[in-house]
C-alpha cells in the first residue's frame, strides 16, 4: 500500500507538516508506506494556456508540454494507491503551489475523466464519476482559524474535476490542532485499507 502525500506548504516544521506527520504515524502503524512531496521544492510552472482557445496538448494528448517536474509527479500519482493533498489556508483558499499544480493536472485529465460514466443518484451540483484514485484533503488554518470550509469546497471541486475519488476531507485550525492530530493518526490507519466511495445508495421513489 503506497500513499502519496502532496503538500502545498513550504515549511517542513510548520503546523501543516505536523498534521502530515500525524497522518504518517497512522499509516506506518498499520503497515503502509508513504512518500511526502513538498510542491514548493519542485520546479513547477503555471499553466500557459498554450493555444488561442486556452488549451493545448493537455486536451488532445493528456500531457503538458512544459519541461519541469510536473510529469515526474504525475508518474508518482499514477503509481499510488491513495492520495493525500495537504494545504495551509490562505484567504479562505488553498495555497498557490497546490492550486497551480492542480490547475495543470486537471487539464490533462479532463477529457478522460468525463468519458467515465456518472455515478447514479448523485446531486447535480458536482460531477461525480465512477473510478479514480481514492484521495483525501487536509487543510490547516492558522490565525483566526477561519477559511477551512471555503478552502475545502474549492479543494473538493479541484479533486473531482481531476478525476479522484474523494473519500474524506479533514479541516484543522490553530484552536483544535492538538485534537485533530489524534484524529489524523486514525485517518492514516484507515487510508491503509484503501477506502473507496463505492456505489451511491438508491433513492427510494415516492409512491
Amino acid at each position: 500500500m503506497q500513499i502519496l502525500i502532496l503538500s502545498g506548504s513550504r515549511n517542513r516544521k510548520g503546523k501543516t507538516a505536523q498534521a502530515i506527520n500525524a497522518l504518517c504515524q497512522g499509516i506506518t502503524s498499520s503497515g503502509g508506506k508513504f512518500e511526502v512531496l513538498f510542491l514548493t521544492e519542485h520546479k513547477l510552472e503555471r499553466c500557459r494556456q498554450c493555444n488561442d482557445d486556452g488549451w493545448g496538448n493537455c486536451r488532445s494528448e493528456h500531457q503538458c508540454i512544459i519541461d519541469d517536474d510536473f510529469a515526474s509527479i504525475v508518474e508518482k500519482i499514477n503509481a499510488a494507491d491513495v492520495l493525500v493533498f495537504a494545504t495551509p489556508v490562505y484567504f479562505g483558499d488553498l495555497s498557490e503551489s497546490i492550486r497551480g499544480f492542480l490547475d495543470r493536472y486537471r487539464r490533462t485529465q479532463f477529457t478522460t475523466v468525463f468519458r467515465r460514466p456518472l455515478a447514479t443518484n448523485v446531486p447535480n451540483h458536482l460531477p461525480v464519476r465512477n473510478g479514480g484514485i481514492p484521495a483525501i484533503w487536509l487543510c490547516y488554518a492558522g490565525g483566526s482559524g477561519h477559511g477551512t470550509i471555503s478552502c475545502l469546497v474549492n479543494l473538493e471541486k479541484a479533486l473531482l474535476t481531476s478525476g479522484f475519488d474523494v473519500v474524506d476531507m479533514v479541516p484543522a485550525r490553530r484552536q483544535n490542532l492538538d485534537m485533530k492530530l489524534l484524529l489524523l493518526e486514525s485517518v492514516g490507519r484507515w487510508l491503509v485499507t484503501k477506502p473507496v466511495s463505492g456505489s451511491w445508495p438508491r433513492i427510494p421513489q415516492e409512491k
